[in-house]
Formats: structure tokens, C-alpha cells, sequence
């Protein structure tokens, strides 16, 4: 299992919300979640520029992390659901923030962006 290097600051809160955000597809997997993407297949394929094996690292840290819940269901074939807990959706009206920062600055920073490609 993957141990960190630096141990997450605990002295912040900011640390912390890193700490749990820390992970490239973490928000879209929180916020698939939300909008009622439930099955580890529809999520991979709401987010196919990710490997399968990095979204299930990272829908095993949300688990870890108190995040989200997974649910495996005893029947074949085995059928797994996940499923924001009370602290994930805490989560959804800072992503909701957070998006509507950008796309009020979207003018400014596609442009930016663009031009590293």
C-alpha cells in the first residue's frame, strides 16, 4: 500500500481538505457520486482519461478517508455501489463553489491553460 513521504500538516485546516482532495480525479469521482453514478463501471466510463487501476486507488482512499461508502452486494456476479457519506456531501457545496469560480474566470484562464498544451 502506497505510504506518504511527507505526512499531511494537521496544524490547518487547508492541510486537511488537501490532505482528502489530494488526487487528480477525486472531485469528479465525489461529484459522479452525488449525481447518482453509483457502479464502479459507469464511473470509469464518466471518467475515461483515467486508468481503471488510479480510479480505484482513489475511490479506496474516499472509502479510507470516511468520504464515501462501498457497498458489495452478495450475488454473482458481485455487484459494488458506492455512495457519498454524511461528511462527502459536506463536500458537494464546496465543489459547487469551486466551479463557479471558474467558470467566472473562465475568460482569463482557458486562455492560459491553451497555451501549455
Amino acid at each position: 500500500m502506497y505510504e506518504r513521504k511527507l505526512p499531511v500538516e494537521l496544524e490547518c485546516g487547508l492541510h486537511l481538505f488537501m490532505g482528502v482532495m489530494n488526487g487528480k480525479w477525486k472531485i469528479n469521482l465525489i461529484w459522479c457520486i452525488h449525481m447518482g453514478v453509483r457502479r464502479p463501471g459507469e464511473l470509469h466510463r464518466r471518467v475515461p482519461k483515467a486508468s481503471r487501476r488510479l480510479l480505484d486507488t482513489q475511490l479506496r482512499q474516499l472509502v479510507d478517508q470516511g468520504i464515501i461508502t462501498k457497498t458489495i452486494f452478495d450475488q454473482k456476479p458481485q455487484k459494488v455501489e458506492y455512495e457519498l457519506t454524511e461528511l462527502g456531501g459536506t463536500l458537494i457545496p464546496v465543489i459547487e463553489v469551486t466551479a463557479k469560480w471558474g467558470e467566472k474566470h473562465r475568460h482569463i484562464l482557458e486562455p492560459l491553460f491553451r497555451s501549455k498544451e
